[in-house]
């Protein structure tokens, strides 16, 4: 497989534009980056409890 390059990326959003229409992707975008926020500050939770 090989990686993705700009003409593949600019297909997988003109896709996602199509099934969300544009007025979604801003808050599709904005949950995403919660979730990542909300997931490596309960990593670094995580790891600060385990150590001594």
């Amino acid at each position: 497989m090989g990686s993705l390059g700009l003409p593949e990326l600019v297909l997988i959003v003109l896709i996602l534009i199509l099934i969300f229409g544009a007025n979604r992707l801003p808050d599709i975008g904005r949950g995403i980056g919660r979730g990542i926020r909300n997931f490596r500050d309960a990593a670094k939770e995580g790891r600060d409890e385990t150590q001594p």
